[in-house]
């Protein structure tokens, strides 16, 4: 077996795994080497039964003494039952939707069972507990003879398991993939490591005391000690963060290179738009108002990112930028994730600058309209509007991802705003920045991004990066109230929403699904509706059950564009009580009139996407409140929560969430806008000061890397996938 080795060569890997795989980018042996794990269940310690604590995750050795299945009527599951023991006790196991395994496991097998230990009349119980035989595991890759010098880890029965005992690895699945068939795989190729040739020199190995890469690789995966697992880490997350580094580095000298065309501004237009506002601007939202301009006033192309947190008005500070664009008759364009959000911003932008003689175009994939805002009439009256035609005659252009066709090419762009560019790939960002009839001068570029990095840390990431920070909410801005509702207590969260809907307010409901899912319910099979709510079915039971007399509206991301929007704009226009969505109402909706948003299952998300959820409402004048449901509304899920009530800006609520969720789980949404890290944390500053001086000592070195050919080559590899602000 080699690296390049197609998956499907592997051992239990058919097509549909191997479909399954691809999903998750895996094609071949080296992809799923690099698939590397976000946690650790540490189960190092096998206890007796006795010793066992109720809310834990143990392992336990025992015999197995009676296993049966039988049937749950009332949820129409298939549970299997055994009873466990060993010299200390026995324990009652449970699963769900498995009858299987009563021909897997029989009574006399010894097994190995790692989970959560729960109650039931009082006494333990193991629900769902993953499993192995005893004798029978895949045996955990051996580690005896080989480059690293670690010895084996001792199993109570003699062979390694790699499921439930020691360091078990946890990684990201799709669906159809469980953590045991990983595993399995990985247990088959990580042998491949000791193949991977390291590109970083070996005098910096030494220098900074890490692991090589080979070794590091291997021991991700199977870490004999959770030391073993920091180290490997540290040197992985090093790679990341010079790779980085390196990049902002070579774009910070190409940047000096680059011609952008000039937008001088103009004070008193300027002046007088901001005193026509509806609302004063916050001295935040001023100062980087004025950072913008003197950038885009130059003749060298800005590069800058516009940090604010929810609902601190980043929207007006681009308006701005783009109002001067169009006063030098040249032309500027908002890129935007959604349809329903480019909508809003057209009619954002319309209201602020309605005295003003200026041209806003839409292009979405389902619409293609051009305003005259001083006129306040559309084009479409006169001649048949194309996308093509906006792009050669708006001063102002706002799309969706069909900006970036190829026939679509602007008249002079000048300055290109990305909002939440974290929903944009990199070829796409880039595509959008050459959009321009002259290709010798490159378009001023911002982006805006909800997520709140301190300016010390984003410069220790980007040096080539200039930012630009709104800490300050807008002046009538409340701050929203913020409850945790159980389930016993769901009545009177209805009672409340029943309360402001009727004093004319509206209200989101938001679902962690969109389809039930029978496997995340099945632990909570004594309820009488499922733990982990769907939107389609909780739209039904809400319509039909508890709010009846009301309207409510679904949304989610299966419908088609034209019908999204048609929802939104009916819950935007007053027409909907209640909308019932999924996650994509996440990003930037914004509806005044809503004072009440209910996040179903809130336990199932992470604190900053709650903070996403919770900014959704107290966008007008309303007292505003935030109710958050679930099962799991005890022990640490319920302190999680609770950061929700002490926390009002989202680095606070990240910083929570790394404490209880853990890195792998945190920084993916903490870092929205800024380019992907795997292994590496924006809390690792240590490691970043590291990165960011050898960077500048390799291309002191060597500017273009020649002296470095495996720099240069990993470099190359990583340039499509990372893009820097």
């Amino acid at each position: 077996m080699e690296l390049s080795t197609p998956i499907s060569q592997l051992n239990r890997v058919g097509k549909t795994v191997a479909v399954r795989l691809k999903l998750l980018g895996i094609m071949t042996a080296g992809d799923l080497l690099y698939h590397l794990p976000f946690r650790y269940d540490d189960f190092s310690q096998s206890l007796p039964i006795d010793k066992l604590v109720i809310g834990s995750r143990a392992n336990i050795v025992g015999e197995i003494e009676i296993i049966n299945n039988k049937r749950s009527h009332r949820r129409r599951l298939a549970i299997t039952e055994a009873l466990v023991s060993d010299d200390s006790g026995t324990i009652k196991a449970v699963w769900f939707n498995q009858p299987f395994l009563v021909k897997n496991l029989k009574v006399g097998d010894r097994i190995s069972l790692a989970g959560k230990v729960e109650e039931e009349y009082g006494q333990p119980i193991m629900m769902s507990p993953v499993y192995e035989k005893v004798g029978n595991t895949p045996p955990r890759p051996s580690q005896e003879g080989n480059i690293y010098n670690t010895p084996p880890r001792p199993s109570q029965e003699g062979n390694e398991g790699i499921h439930t005992q020691g360091l078990v690895p946890n990684y990201n699945l799709t669906a159809g993939l469980t953590q045991k068939q990983l595993r399995f795989l990985i247990s088959q190729v990580v042998g491949l490591a000791r193949n991977i040739v390291d590109w970083l020199p070996a005098s910096i190995i030494k220098k900074y005391n890490f692991l090589s890469l080979s070794e590091a690789l291997y021991k991700i995966h199977f870490p004999a000690s959770l030391l073993e697992a920091e180290e490997a880490k540290k040197r992985l997350a090093f790679d990341e963060l010079l790779n980085l580094q390196l990049r902002a580095q070579i774009n910070k000298n190409s940047a000096k290179q680059l011609t952008a065309l000039k937008i001088d501004f103009n004070q008193e237009a300027t002046k007088a738009l901001v005193d026509s506002l509806p609302f004063k601007l916050t001295n935040d939202q001023k100062v980087a108002s004025w950072e913008i301009i003197k950038d885009i006033g130059g003749d060298k192309p800005m590069t800058r990112l516009l940090e604010g947190d929810v609902g601190s008005g980043k929207t007006v500070v681009a308006l701005l930028a783009m109002y001067n664009t169009a006063l030098n008759h040249l032309q500027s364009a908002l890129l935007v994730p959604t349809a329903i959000l480019a909508q809003q911003h057209l009619n954002a932008i319309s209201k602020l600058l309605v005295n003003v003689d200026l041209k806003v175009g839409l292009i979405t994939r389902s619409s293609k309209k051009m305003v005259s805002i001083s006129k306040n009439l559309s084009d479409n009256k006169s001649k048949k509007i194309t996308a093509e035609y906006i792009a050669q005659n708006a001063d102002i252009i706002i799309g969706t991802h069909a900006l970036l066709q190829d026939k679509i090419n602007f008249k002079n762009l000048a300055l290109v705003i990305v909002d939440e560019q974290h929903r944009f790939g990199v070829e796409q960002r880039q595509l959008l920045v050459k959009k321009n009839a002259n290709n010798q001068l490159v378009p001023h570029l911002l982006s805006m991004t909800a997520t709140p990095i301190p300016r010390s840390l984003a410069l220790a990431l980007y040096d080539d990066l200039s930012l630009s920070v709104i800490k300050q909410q807008p002046q009538g801005r409340q701050i929203i109230i913020t409850k945790i509702f159980s389930e016993v207590e769901r009545d009177r969260a209805y009672d409340f929403i029943r309360q402001e809907i009727d004093k004319g307010r509206q209200a989101f409901v938001i679902c962690p699904l969109i389809e039930e899912s029978e496997a995340l319910n099945q632990t909570h099979s004594n309820a009488m509706r499922p733990a982990v709510k769907s939107v389609k079915a909780e739209y039904k039971f809400l319509q039909e059950q508890v709010f009846s007399q009301y309207k409510l509206g679904l949304l989610h991301g299966k419908l088609k564009s034209a019908d999204k929007d048609k929802i939104m704009e009916q819950f935007v226009q007053g027409q909907l009580d209640i909308l019932v969505a999924t996650s994509v109402v996440e990003v930037g909706i914004d509806v005044p009139n809503a004072s009440v948003m209910l996040v179903e299952s809130a336990d199932r998300f992470g604190l900053a996407q709650l903070h996403q959820y919770r900014g959704r409402v107290g966008r007008g004048e309303h007292q505003s409140y935030c109710l958050l449901a679930g099962a799991e509304t005890t022990g640490k899920t319920r302190e999680r929560l609770e950061a929700m009530l002490k926390f009002n800006n989202g680095f606070d609520l990240a910083k929570a969430d790394l404490k209880f969720r853990g890195p792998g789980e945190v920084y993916g949404t903490l870092q929205k806008g800024f380019a992907e890290l795997k292994v590496a944390s924006l809390f690792d500053f240590a490691l970043m000061g590291q990165a960011k001086i050898l960077s500048q000592e390799l291309l002191a070195q060597s500017a273009n890397l020649d002296k470095f050919p495996l720099i240069k080559e990993k470099l190359g590899e990583t340039e499509k996938l990372v893009y820097f602000e």
